[in-house]
């Protein structure tokens, strides 16, 4: 009995996701250099030929990842359009990247690190993409800028100061939690989210939502 074409796709989409779950674990902890093909798939528990047949390289795993953690980071502030409200959008930007941080802090430590060594592996069609969204993203919110509905400010910067802030809790796990004497819990985080809400949108000159009040 042949399989559907719903069916196969669904398997797909389910490989892929369990390939770069392990994928994303093995190269935090090892590095692009450190990390085979054979290791990700043992931690997917998959042979490596299924992996190479969603992805024929470690290179294109690699980029698969980081694409996959752009694409997570920016969903919300994706779908922002200059019509919406600025406070509700950064608030809710700022939250997302929060939780990724809490959720999936080895994804956020993949992209540190390529950064931290050069960002060699981000090739030409990656950079250009990033370039093409942060593009994007500062043209909103410059036109709120004119509009008079966010503080005059550099956009761009702004951006800047959200990932460093809401990838510190990912990234820095270590040292925060060799600080507290213990791991961030879930109501640790509901608080560092609603602080830096405030933090950023008082700078801004907007009003913070009422969900995101200090607890």
């Amino acid at each position: 009995m042949a399989v559907s074409s719903t069916t196969d796709s669904k398997i797909t989409q389910k490989n892929r996701q369990v390939i770069l779950k392990a994928a994303v674990q093995a190269f935090a902890q090892n590095g692009f250099k450190g990390t085979s093909l054979k290791q990700i798939a043992d931690d997917a528990q998959l042979p490596k030929t299924n992996v190479l047949y969603y992805f024929p390289s470690k290179q294109e795993l690699y980029l698969s990842v980081l694409e996959n953690i752009l694409h997570i980071w920016n969903f919300r502030f994706d779908q922002a359009t200059v019509d919406d409200d600025p406070a509700t959008v950064l608030a809710d930007y700022i939250a997302e990247k929060m939780e990724f941080s809490r959720t999936q802090p080895f994804a956020s430590k993949v992209f540190a690190m390529e950064v931290l060594n050069g960002a060699e592996n981000f090739n030409s069609a990656f950079l250009t993409e990033h370039r093409r969204w942060m593009e994007e993203r500062v043209s909103v919110m410059q036109q709120w800028i004119e509009e008079k509905k966010v503080a005059p400010l550099e956009p761009e910067y702004l951006l800047y100061h959200i990932w460093a802030c809401t990838q510190h809790y990912a990234d820095f796990s270590a040292q925060i939690r060799g600080l507290k004497g213990r791991n961030m819990s879930k109501k640790d985080f509901k608080i560092a989210t609603n602080n830096l809400v405030s933090l950023i949108l008082t700078g801004c000159g907007l009003t913070v939502p009422d969900a995101y009040r200090s607890l």
